[in-house]
């Protein structure tokens, strides 16, 4: 937080980085000083070596059903990989139809950011999918009932084999989350804007370039650069004029909840912006259904500008040059449940 605020304020007080409206080179020039084009190659990930095998076995997964105790949700309810890698809902509905507390994030390009969920309490990937599977407005199952179910499959136990071998018992809840993890690293959307970084200059429009101008020339790109455009660090929401309860609920504080820090209180993780033409609602709270009234609120609450309606109009051109080509996933056909798999259960546990 130290170090990011000042950054913050350069941006800010810096004015205008172009003096006449830059040609696409320069504008290029300019951009790859703040943003990096998505690789042409799938991910690695620390500690969690990709293969062929563990990424069938996780994409088995992450459409599974059974690893809820309900047996009605699965990875894909919430992020669901047709609808923009999320649920288009303004909080998730989870076990015995609860409301979740937040807006769910789009698992496309997750893999690319610093930490997962809109407080950051997960490490990466893996740790991320630990999380819903436990709690108990989401799936409200436990690590030993998912294990046991997916060892009543033989099926799932020969996926486990082949995607670790050499381990004595490869059939855990640790490795359960790696293949989700190695799965959801595949989940990158390349754009519009990364073949503009790349050097076509007709992959973006006069108007999709004159956002970018706008966005990088007003400090957007303060919080959303990187590869991902945001997901790399946290900030305040309301950072020059704290927006209404409307948006940004008074009992929601963040990343205080993780760090018990004063100064965390209604910080969150800059969201992402890849895509975000196609995740509506937004914010952590999903209370903003339209993208240019998104590009105005933030304008004031984090820019503490008045951004007129033109400018938004291009802005948000610039984010529509964001949504990437989705890869093509063919539903999983899973395994059987045999008679030792666990029976589901609605039942909500206080």
């Amino acid at each position: 937080m130290k170090n990011i605020l000042p950054s913050i304020a350069v941006v800010l007080l810096a004015g205008s980085a172009f003096a006449a409206d830059p040609t696409p080179a320069e504008l290029r020039e300019s951009a790859l000083e703040l943003f990096k084009p998505l690789p042409s190659t799938t991910p690695s990930v620390q500690n969690n070596p990709i293969t062929p095998e563990k990424i069938d076995l996780g994409k088995a997964l992450f459409f599974d059903p059974r690893i809820s105790a309900s047996g009605v949700f699965s990875c894909n309810s919430c992020h669901n990989v047709g609808t923009g890698g999320d649920d288009n809902l303004e909080t998730s509905i989870g076990h015995g139809w609860q409301k979740g507390p937040r807006n769910s994030p789009t698992v496309f390009n997750a893999v690319f950011n610093i930490a997962q969920f809109w407080d950051g309490r997960a490490e990466d990937l893996a740790a991320q999918a630990k999380g819903p599977v436990q709690a108990g407005v989401e799936m409200a199952n436990t690590p030993d009932q998912v294990v046991a179910t997916l060892k009543s499959m033989p099926d799932y136990v020969t996926w486990f084999n082949a995607s670790f071998p050499g381990e004595e018992d490869p059939t855990t809840f640790d490795n359960f989350a790696k293949a989700i993890e190695a799965f959801e690293a595949t989940l990158i959307t390349p754009a519009p804007f990364d073949a503009f970084l790349n050097g076509d200059d007709a992959a973006m429009t006069e108007e999709q370039q004159q956002g970018l101008a706008l966005f990088m020339d007003k400090g957007c790109s303060a919080c959303h650069a990187g590869i991902n455009l945001g997901g790399e660090g946290y900030y305040p929401f309301g950072l020059i004029e704290k927006p209404g309860a409307d948006v940004l609920p008074e009992n929601d504080k963040g990343r205080f909840e993780v760090t018990k820090t004063a100064d965390d209180s209604y910080v969150f993780r800059a969201s992402p912006l890849r895509n975000v033409a196609v995740t509506a609602p937004y914010f952590h709270s999903g209370k903003v259904w339209d993208l240019k009234q998104a590009v105005g609120i933030m304008g004031v609450s984090q820019l503490g500008e008045e951004i007129n309606h033109e400018e938004a109009d291009l802005i948000v051109a610039f984010l529509e040059s964001l949504t990437g080509k989705v890869p093509q996933i063919t539903y999983p056909i899973l395994p059987a449940e045999t008679a030792t798999t666990p029976r589901p259960s609605g039942e909500i546990k206080n």
